[in-house]
């Protein structure tokens, strides 16, 4: 038996008829198409799944669908502004943060949600609120490193 369920994905409002044990990772990259979450641990370690949900990080490998309902979400893809990076995401580029890119979607809405929040992190900061985020190419300095000149000062 379906259930409906409307959902806000990067400000496109979706009616959806999902499964009761539908996993909302799932939905977005299949029904919506926002491939940019991607499929990695399924159980929440990884971080390669994360969305904000409401302007808060989480894991959609971890959520159910239904559990979306009348939320909305962003996801990588609806972080650039009419296609324009933004300064974040350029940053990362300008620190060759990423090299196979598989982290990046979750990191750089972690990090969004980081400056969002805490516009003036310290490496702390920035190392705890992306320590969920797993990425085995880059050794994370060049990802911190970013998020801390997005931040308006480089400390490294």
């Amino acid at each position: 038996m379906k259930l409906p369920i409307n959902v806000t994905v990067n400000g496109e409002t979706w009616p959806l008829d999902v499964e009761p044990n539908e996993i909302l990772l799932d939905v977005l990259r299949n029904r919506v198409g926002a491939k940019g979450a991607k499929i990695g641990c399924e159980r929440g370690d990884c971080g390669t799944c994360t969305i904000l949900l409401d302007g808060r990080s989480v894991r959609s490998c971890l959520m159910l669908a239904v559990e979306a309902d009348g939320h909305e979400i962003t996801t990588i893809e609806g972080i650039p502004d009419n296609g324009v990076l933004s300064a974040l995401q350029d940053l990362f580029i300008s620190h060759n943060s990423f090299q196979c890119g598989f982290c990046a979607p979750g990191i750089v809405l972690g990090a969004h949600e980081l400056l969002r929040d805490n516009p003036n992190p310290s490496r702390y900061d920035v190392q705890h609120a992306l320590a969920g985020n797993l990425c085995r190419c880059t050794g994370y300095e060049p990802i911190i490193d970013a998020v801390l000149e997005a931040a308006g000062e480089d400390r490294s």
